[in-house]
């Protein structure tokens, strides 16, 4: 996933399937949301009374973007799910990746978890704990159609865009490409776009929200396609069992009734059922 270091940190309204929703006003951790129990359905303690608040890094579609002045997307979609559990509303607050990948703003009370297209890795678990694996993620290689562009091998000599400090940036550098790195993934498609790169390796997903656009598909197309043996995961502050296991409850419930593949079939495309046969994380 990524990180935009240094940008205004804004508190949106979130879009909710099953908790209706909710405006967060401010994200001090001294700030209880207003008068009640901090403790959810299960003994889960939240931040806020009344609220799951859920940090996340805008805009990267079809996870978490901004839709008619709400936030929307596949992993919204999923942690409504968990504050339906929860008996609690959602609320949303867009910061800068960094913050949440070292675990700073669960260690400092600003959100109970983040999701944010995140990529389980060794380092990252250093710093947070991670849910069970929810989807399955490839990198791509997207391109003009008139590039003459058909692989990643092509790249080479190739002016190549990332986004900054997301495992594709770090794919393309460990192949040797020096990247030229944006802050955000509609950044990267106006780098494609307007010419200032060739190429661009970024999630596959994003990809395919981007080709949803006949304008998009009109003009770009993916050269390749790379299994980088990837898996999404949503992160909690270390230590918090509780709140683990109720997301990963709801995880395993909505794969088990079908929830999953509608919410997959409506935010990402035809279900592909390997991007859900994630195996649970290790402890």
């Amino acid at each position: 996933m990524k990180t935009t270091l240094g940008r205004r940190t804004r508190m949106l309204a979130a879009t909710t399937a099953t908790a209706g929703l909710v405006l967060v006003a401010g994200c001090s951790s001294d700030d209880d949301g207003g008068s009640g129990t901090k403790t959810a359905a299960g003994g889960v303690e939240v931040v806020k009374a009344g609220r799951l608040t859920t940090c996340t890094h805008l805009p990267y579609p079809p996870f978490q973007s901004e839709i008619d002045g709400k936030v929307q997307g596949f992993d919204v979609s999923l942690i409504d799910l968990v504050a339906d559990d929860l008996g609690v509303q959602q609320a949303i607050v867009d910061q800068p990746f960094e913050n949440f990948k070292t675990g700073g703003s669960l260690n400092a009370g600003q959100c109970d978890l983040a999701a944010a297209g995140m990529t389980i890795t060794e380092e990252r678990k250093k710093n947070v704990d991670f849910s069970d694996p929810y989807f399955e993620a490839t990198q791509a290689v997207l391109v003009d159609k008139k590039s003459g562009i058909s692989s990643f091998a092509d790249l080479k000599g190739k002016k190549v865009g990332a986004q900054a400090q997301t495992t594709g940036e770090d794919y393309a550098k460990s192949k040797g490409l020096d990247p030229v790195s944006f802050e955000s993934s509609d950044a990267v498609i106006n780098g494609l776009r307007t010419g200032q790169v060739e190429a661009v390796v970024i999630d596959y997903p994003v990809v395919q929200g981007w080709l949803k656009d006949k304008a998009n598909a009109d003009a770009f197309e993916v050269a390749e396609q790379i299994n980088t043996g990837e898996q999404y995961g949503f992160t909690v502050k270390k230590g918090n069992t509780k709140l683990r296991e109720a997301i990963n409850k709801a995880i395993k419930d909505a794969k088990a009734d079908g929830t999953y593949k509608k919410l997959y079939e409506k935010w990402i495309g035809p279900y592909d059922q390997s991007a859900a046969s994630a195996s649970p994380a290790a402890s």
